[in-house]
């Protein structure tokens, strides 16, 4: 496999850096500047309505609602920690699935089940093909918002779960993926930061003004057929490279990244001196798939240099919401 040529060639093209360094990947995510710092409180301030209420579901279990959002019945998986305590608040992720997918499809591939949280895995409302979907893109169902049922989602198991309200994240993989960057925009309110993979980010015609800056670790294939990662101009896809440099403009990064290596597929852009860290990890000749996983995930090559769910755990902790 050429070592990171397609990737670095394309970061090269657009202008973003010069040169490749070898270095851990994600080293410069470790202590972030803007988020670490600033959360000097009690450690209940952010203790969820639902701390020390008793749950018949059982820690290290999975068990299946439903809510009515909009007058819609949904439906989630819901994923306890095997050390949840009702006492202790927890994370919450919530994980979005990819077009015609499902949470618990989801949840077997990813293994985001794994990461020491509450995890939330949604399942989208039938739209075009009678496969379900996500809001924002263009095969989803017209008049179903799910930014206001992923608001309903949240408070439900706020006021069910002990959930650190300042430690909530989203994440998930294509059409999913994408849509956790329309969450970005409209709830940096709610989330702490976002995780897409092998996204689709389908260009809507709105302006994104998010409420605060909020950390982004974007994760893609350049290989990736399904969800081009120089993007695909007649479905209104931008490029990756595109839609991250756009966030790190909204976030007032630097315009170049410095970049890291890990193995012979992975290369990292991080952006450097950010109201709210943007970091870019992209698979050489990886396909629409998730990393790491030993499960089905998509067409394509899957890349075992590192395990997705780790690097978003690692990500996520260590980002939280600001006072």
């Amino acid at each position: 496999m050429k070592l990171h040529r397609l990737a670095l060639a394309g970061l090269v093209t657009a202008g973003l850096v010069t040169a490749a360094a070898s270095s851990p990947l994600l080293s410069a995510t470790a202590a972030p500047a803007a988020e670490s710092s600033s959360r000097q409180q009690d450690a209940t301030a952010d203790r969820s309505t639902g701390c020390f209420k008793q749950t018949t579901q059982q820690p290290g279990t999975g068990a299946d609602y439903t809510l009515v959002s909009g007058g819609i019945e949904r439906t989630y998986r819901l994923h306890l920690p095997a050390k949840y305590d009702a006492r202790k608040a927890q994370q919450l992720i919530v994980v979005y699935h990819g077009r015609g997918k499902t949470g618990e499809f989801t949840e077997a591939f990813s293994d985001l089940s794994k990461l020491d949280a509450i995890v939330a895995y949604p399942n989208g409302v039938l739209g075009d093909e009678d496969k379900q979907a996500w809001q924002g893109a263009p095969y989803s169902k017209a008049g179903v918002d799910d930014v206001k049922f992923t608001a309903d989602l949240l408070d439900s198991l706020e006021a069910t779960y002990c959930v650190d309200k300042s430690a909530v994240y989203a994440t998930g993989k294509s059409n999913g993926a994408g849509f956790t960057g329309i969450l970005a925009c409209q709830m940096a309110d709610r989330f702490a930061a976002i995780a897409p993979v092998a996204g689709a980010f389908y260009i809507e015609g709105k302006r994104c003004h998010p409420s605060r800056p909020i950390p982004v670790l974007d994760i893609h294939g350049t290989g990736d057929t399904t969800i081009p990662y120089g993007g695909d101009g007649s479905r209104d896809l931008p490029s990756v490279q595109t839609w991250t440099r756009d966030w790190a403009v909204r976030n007032g990064c630097d315009p170049e990244p410095q970049l890291s290596t890990k193995g012979d597929d992975v290369l990292t852009a991080t952006y450097k001196r950010c109201d709210a860290d943007v970091v870019h990890v992209a698979v050489t000749d990886g396909g629409h798939s998730w990393p790491g996983s030993d499960a089905a995930s998509g067409p394509g090559y899957v890349s075992q240099t590192f395990e997705a769910h780790e690097l978003i755990g690692q990500f996520f902790r260590a980002h939280k919401l600001r006072s």
